[in-house]
């Protein structure tokens, strides 16, 4: 989390409980707020002029809220690590495909929430990668995030052809909601022939649904200034390299570490081969944003299962038999489990050293 955002914030409900807060309201954040407040209008100027502080552009020269003056558009703010922003990427490029013809436009803010988000080349990466192909602001300084008072990935602000918020939405859900919006300020600004037919989605991989009702596993961080949940049997000690031993079982949420680990303020980086982080979890979906500590040097890692291998609960980074490598810093699906869903214990062994782990997420 950049430092611009308070992270003592997201204690105001107690140890652990935003985290679940925003695992069911369907955001990642640190701060307590509803998912979703009422539609009101407001004058959006300032918000629109912040877009000239982006510290990059991505699928587009730069725009100015003059080049977006008369038009209908949609803001969406997210990170790409972020998997409820990942989860919303096929409305959003549906949107974009549907209603460009009739006037949308588009704008993705990337505001980054770990220190490899704030990378041009791994933002440049991620985009493609994702498939999306409309304009983004880089928002490295979170001066776009500040106009719009935003305090959640993701958040969708429409901006209709007054230049007046017409909807906001935190969070993931209320796509009909908010195509609805879209729909409408389409039709106030003059666009013809606007089908009031809804865009028809799955999502697939990272990008599919989450199973909400069995989703009990909160978003876990692993660097100290956000843990959480840690099952330590002596004192932890940031930013200085130790020998941790995690128990046989763990508690329902509980997470640790095995093997010679570095804890710093983001995450855990693994100083020695054969070091493991295990978390006890409820969920179909276990991801975990990990990366090489350096550039270029991939790390290979295995996944178990309650001590065996996933076999068909293997998520989309991994094979049958548990097996990865990670490549790049990014969010790693390396669960996804058919019904029914348990407690489970899950651990991952890196086989090679400079693995660096930041958090567990759930779907």
């Amino acid at each position: 989390m950049t430092d611009l955002i308070d992270p003592e914030r997201r204690r105001l409900l107690g140890a652990g409980a935003v985290a679940v807060a925003g695992a069911t309201l369907g955001f990642c954040s640190p701060i307590l707020a509803p998912a979703r407040e009422s539609p009101r209008a407001s004058g959006v100027e300032d918000e629109l002029a912040s877009l000239r502080a982006a510290t990059a552009w991505l699928n587009s020269a730069p725009l100015t809220a003059g080049d977006l003056q008369g038009k209908v558009v949609l803001v969406d703010v997210g990170t790409y690590t972020c998997i409820n922003w990942l989860r919303t990427l096929p409305y959003i490029r549906a949107w974009a495909g549907r209603y460009a013809s009739h006037g949308l436009a588009v704008i993705g803010v990337h505001a980054p929430e770990f220190p490899f988000e704030h990378d041009l080349d791994n933002v440049r990466r991620a985009m493609m990668d994702m498939r999306v192909r409309h304009p983004v602001a880089v928002d490295n300084s979170f001066t776009i995030w500040s106009a719009f008072r935003n305090h959640y990935w993701p958040s969708r602000y429409l901006i209709d052809g007054r230049g007046e918020i017409r909807h906001r939405q935190f969070g993931e859900g209320e796509y009909e909601s908010s195509e609805r919006a879209i729909q409408d300020a389409l039709a106030d600004a003059g666009a013809g022939d606007v089908s009031r037919e809804l865009v028809s989605v799955a999502g697939q991989g990272i990008e599919a649904a989450p199973d909400w009702h069995d989703l009990k596993s909160p978003e876990t961080y692993i660097g100290y200034e956000r843990m959480e949940n840690f099952a330590l049997s002596d004192r932890l000690e940031p930013n200085e390299r130790r020998i941790y031993a995690a128990p046989a079982r763990l508690r329902l949420n509980r997470w640790a570490l095995s093997g010679d680990w570095t804890v710093k303020r983001h995450s855990a980086l693994l100083n020695r081969a054969d070091g493991q982080v295990v978390m006890s979890f409820h969920a179909r979906d276990l991801h975990l944003v990990m990366g090489p500590a350096t550039r270029g040097v991939p790390v290979r890692f295995r996944v178990l299962l309650d001590g065996e291998t996933p076999g068909v609960a293997r998520g989309a980074d991994v094979d049958a038999e548990g097996h990865g490598t990670i490549t790049g810093p990014r969010l790693y699906q390396l669960i996804r489990q058919p019904k029914p869903i348990g407690d489970r214990q899950f651990a991952i062994e890196f086989l090679d050293a400079g693995a660096e782990a930041f958090a567990f997420t759930f779907g």
